[in-house]
């Protein structure tokens, strides 16, 4: 791209202090020296000297076109733009929202689902980073958008969601937790975050869910819609939703469930609040939680090349002649222009930086292990080790330190290295030395229930495999009594097929001692039969012969009979050779008739082609009615797979 762009125009104001400063300097020369202002004309030659009269170089038009050089270097010009790579924070957050029909009560105006609704619309407003994902689910759940960074097209589909467009009534939280971490392990992320936004589950869900994240890596956020006493549940032709027994159902928040199914998957629950302090609360970031990553996506923004440095070599004939001694001394700035060196932490830093400053510098520049070597101070060193991401370094250099804050953060490098036990001793430690410290407390808390979650699926693993091994063993046991069975039965098969080779082969003599038989009266019967014919024919000659006799003597005149017989065969091969002529001619003119009738059909039949194309390409703007037909066929393939629903409740 070759158009002009300033950077930074407002440098251009510069310009004009500059402007009245030679103004003010311009009108203080012209009176600087005039002797003849004061002294009379007769006198001045008398008191004044020629070279007292002289002045020196105007120096004022160098000023000014250093100072303008100096303004147009610092407004950034550039005309030339240069792609850079654009990095994103990986920040993977799936949405899972409720659209069971007890979304519709009334409880939080105008409903649940509403107000589901305008907070999500407040949380994608306030996400400027990260990928995003939505899942909607009822009886079943369906994927409405996969994870990206175009918040606006997720914001734009949400008032299209509404219960009436799920294809199975119910509640079925586990499926959609269980898609949204398929959705995460499917882009390739580990330690994604999961908010569900619910009114209510049930016990074997929240089984269900704790089996779905386990392992998983992701993180699991819940935030209850709804309140307590709950609300009726409105019906579109007027009226409430009753169950069998003909009562009004009256949906409640059950908070107590959705706090424990947060507290064993290790995740947080806020009830839903008029502000954005839930948000804030069930988003924040962990405070076990590493270095922030980031992720270069497939697309570049173009910055503008900031050339003002050429500029600055026409500064440095001006910036010379500003000296009058010392010339050589000016030169030095034209050796500070050479390509920079690369920092190295010894030689020319070790004199103006101490170690600990050396290693902040690293550390700034992404070099974190160089860093861990450079600090002196073990708390500093112990932190670059932990923002590298090397947490048994990092736990070393903390175990150096016995104040309050060294234990903590011993904890969470341990922690975070996945040594439980050392990290909840460590956690301890730090506790008893500042007990009010709030964050030790949180991470022991969250620490003990990671580990009870540990022992717990190491039971299950346990139990697993003695099962495993149970059945393993049973299956043997029936495969034996299989095989016996099967040796049993193959030999009273032997037994019954050498009896049925018997039976057959009895019968089989059987059948040939018939079939002989047979042959042979078949034999005689085409004997007679032969017999017969050959007397029959006979007579028929001798009546053939006697029938010619009379008719030669009754019609002599039939010897003509071959001659006209002859004509006759001419004549029908002529009119058969017409009547070949005409039809090769018809069906030589017909393709041109069909090409004329096509020929005047051509206008209407394009005319009805274009708009046949021009309603093809109409495609509707509903997108309510969109999801809709894909959640049916979804769910239709699903039913056709064997997976069906087994909710209790259609609300």
């Amino acid at each position: 791209m070759t158009d002009f762009h300033l950077m930074r125009p407002e440098w251009l104001w510069s310009l004009l202090p500059a402007a009245i400063l030679a103004l003010l300097l311009w009108r203080h020369r012209g009176r600087l020296g005039s002797w003849n202002q004061v002294i009379a004309p007769e006198l001045l030659p008398f008191l004044v000297s020629p070279q007292a009269g002289s002045r020196g170089p105007n120096l004022l038009p160098l000023l000014l076109l250093g100072w303008l050089l100096a303004a147009l270097a610092a407004s950034g010009p550039s005309w030339q733009q240069l792609p850079q790579p654009v990095h994103q924070k990986q920040d993977a957050l799936v949405l899972v929202l409720d659209l069971s029909y007890s979304m519709k009560s009334g409880d939080l105006a105008p409903s649940r689902l509403d107000r589901a609704r305008q907070k999500l619309q407040d949380l994608l407003a306030a996400r400027k980073e990260g990928q995003t994902g939505l899942i909607a689910y009822a009886g079943d759940a369906h994927i409405v958008t996969p994870l990206t960074d175009d918040t606006p097209t997720i914001a734009n589909l949400l008032p299209a969601l509404d219960p009436g467009m799920m294809p199975l009534p119910g509640s079925d939280p586990a499926a959609a937790v269980a898609q949204a971490v398929d959705l995460l392990h499917s882009a390739g992320i580990r330690d994604g975050r999961i908010l569900l936004v619910t009114d209510g589950i049930g016990d074997k869900d929240r089984a269900a869910i704790e089996r779905a994240l386990a392992n998983s890596g992701a993180s699991l956020a819940v935030l209850g819609v709804g309140t307590a006493t709950g609300a009726p549940i409105p019906l579109p032709r007027g009226g409430f939703l009753k169950d069998g027994d003909g009562t009004i159902v009256m949906p409640a928040l059950d908070e107590a469930l959705l706090r424990e199914l947060a507290a064993d998957t290790g995740g947080r629950y806020m009830a839903m609040q008029i502000d954005n302090s839930d948000l804030d609360t069930l988003l924040a970031e962990s405070p076990l939680a590493g270095r922030e990553q980031t992720v270069t996506l497939d697309r570049t923004a173009d910055t503008w090349e900031d050339q003002g440095y050429l500029l600055v070599l026409l500064l440095l004939p001006l910036a010379l002649a500003l000296f009058r001694r010392g010339w050589v001394l000016c030169l030095l700035p034209l050796l500070l222009m050479a390509q920079p060196q690369p920092v190295r932490a010894a030689g020319w830093d070790d004199l103006w930086l101490t170690p600990d400053q050396q290693g902040q510098r690293a550390l700034q520049q992404g070099d974190s292990e160089q860093a861990v070597n450079l600090f002196e101070r073990p708390d500093w060193a112990g932190t670059a080790a932990y923002q590298g991401e090397d947490f048994a370094t990092a736990a070393n250099k903390f175990a150096e330190g016995d104040d309050a804050d060294s234990w903590y953060n011993r904890g969470n490098a341990l922690a975070r290295a996945g040594k439980l036990d050392e990290a909840i001793d460590a956690y301890k430690e730090s506790l008893a030395r500042a007990p009010d410290q709030t964050d030790a407390s949180e991470n022991l808390a969250l620490l003990e229930q990671l580990k009870q979650q540990q022992e717990q699926q190491q039971n299950q693993d346990q139990q697993q495999n003695q099962d495993q091994q149970q059945n393993q063993e049973q299956q043997q046991n029936q495969d034996q009594q299989q095989n016996q069975d099967q040796q049993q039965n193959q030999d009273q098969q032997q037994n019954q097929d050498q009896q049925q080779n018997q039976d057959q082969q009895q019968s089989q003599e059987q059948q040939q001692n018939q079939e002989q038989q047979q042959s042979q009266e078949q034999q005689q019967s085409q004997e007679q039969q032969q017999n017969q014919e050959q007397q029959q024919n006979q007579d028929q000659q001798q009546n053939q012969e006697q029938q010619q006799n009379q008719d030669q003597q009754q019609n002599p005149e039939q010897q003509q009979n071959p001659e006209q017989q002859q004509q006759q065969e001419e004549q029908e091969q002529q009119a058969a050779a017409q009547q070949a002529e005409e039809q090769e001619q018809q069906e030589r003119q017909q393709p041109q008739q069909q090409a004329a009738q096509q020929a005047e059909v051509d206008p209407e039949a394009q005319e009805r082609d274009q708009a046949m194309e021009q309603w093809l390409r109409r495609v509707p703007d509903d997108p309510a009615g969109l999801l809709r037909e894909k959640f049916r066929y979804e769910s239709y393939q699903r039913q056709q797979q064997g997976a069906g629903s087994d909710n209790e409740t259609y609300w």
